[in-house]
């Protein structure tokens, strides 16, 4: 369960400007402010069984933005790579390592 939280938390970051106002105020209030259906219902003023829908299909259209655009995939694999970077860079003479550190976070900071 909290790998699917997880994966739904960075699919909402990658995706949430697709959403409409209310699937990105339901997903925020789940996910992030840890609100439970109920909750959410009773701001809304609709039904537990309306929110329970909403976030669902909300979750697939994420998936399926994922599917087609690969954007946390694609981030995943950056991750893991610089990660391997790093590992390799601390067996480098102290000047190539600050160097390449340093180009490194360059690459990191990038928006």
């Amino acid at each position: 369960m909290l790998q699917k939280t997880t994966r739904i938390n960075f699919l909402f970051d990658f995706y949430q400007e697709l959403l409409t106002p209310k699937q990105k105020s339901y997903m925020q209030m789940y996910y992030l402010e840890d609100f439970s259906l109920g909750e959410i219902a009773e701001e809304f003023e609709v039904s537990r069984q309306a929110v329970y829908d909403n976030i669902r299909r909300t979750e697939s259209m994420l998936e399926e933005y994922e599917e087609k655009l690969l954007l946390y995939e694609k981030f995943e694999k950056r991750q893991n790579l610089i990660s391997q970077l790093k590992e390799s860079i601390d067996v480098l003479e102290e000047n190539k390592k600050t160097e390449l550190l340093a180009l490194l976070n360059q690459f990191e900071n990038l928006d």
